[in-house]
């Protein structure tokens, strides 16, 4: 495993955070889970789980918000929000359908605030080489501003805290929404300005 950073202490997720296409209607205030700790991975790490258990599992691209030691903003990475789409996990158990070891990749690396400016980047993700999600940090409904604001006014932000700030909507150009992982794909998640990481299934 390789991280930019030590294990995180906690990870917080945004969801429904981005406009677009077939996307679901705006929250009136950011949608707040959570994924646990040990199911963080590294650039390069090999993903494989339970299919028992989940059999259909989704990868999702995401801006990544690592907090600093001041409590703001130390800078920016990839995040993959992996993801079971089972109806007994994605209906109502977000937490446990996205924890599942390895479901959390993140990296290959920080850049600081200095070096990046989130409020305009395309970001996406490709399925061995095809294109499953293709989007701009523009289209967030919620900033990054508003998500710390709104966060920091329930919990107490940590040191190290990974903050995963949503997701753009799954692309309708084949492979298509309904193309869950398998073993042998290889996983791309991309930021432009921060990098690719890269996820094998097996």
């Amino acid at each position: 495993m390789r991280l930019p950073v030590a294990p995180p202490g906690a990870i917080y997720t945004v969801g429904l955070n981005y406009d677009g296409p077939g996307a679901a209607p705006r929250p009136t205030r950011p949608l707040i889970y959570g994924k646990a700790a040990t199911s963080v991975a590294g650039h390069g790490d090999v993903l494989s789980w339970d299919r028992g258990l989940t059999p259909n599992v989704d990868a999702e691209v995401e801006l990544g918000v690592v907090i600093g030691p001041d409590r703001a903003v130390f800078g920016y990475t990839i995040v993959n929000d992996v993801s079971s789409r089972d109806p007994w996990l994605d209906g109502d158990q977000w937490l446990l359908g996205k924890s599942m070891p390895g479901f959390c990749p993140v990296g290959p690396t920080i850049v600081t605030p200095d070096e990046f400016d989130p409020t305009d980047v395309r970001l996406g993700c490709r399925i061995n080489g095809e294109a499953i999600q293709d989007g701009r940090t523009a289209d967030m409904r919620f900033s990054i501003a508003e998500i710390l604001d709104y966060l920091g006014r329930h919990i107490r932000l940590e040191p190290g805290d990974l903050i995963a700030t949503g997701t753009p909507a799954r692309l309708a150009t084949p492979p298509g929404p309904e193309r869950h992982l398998e073993t042998g794909d290889v996983v791309t998640a991309w930021i432009e300005g921060i990098g690719e990481l890269t996820t094998t299934v097996a």
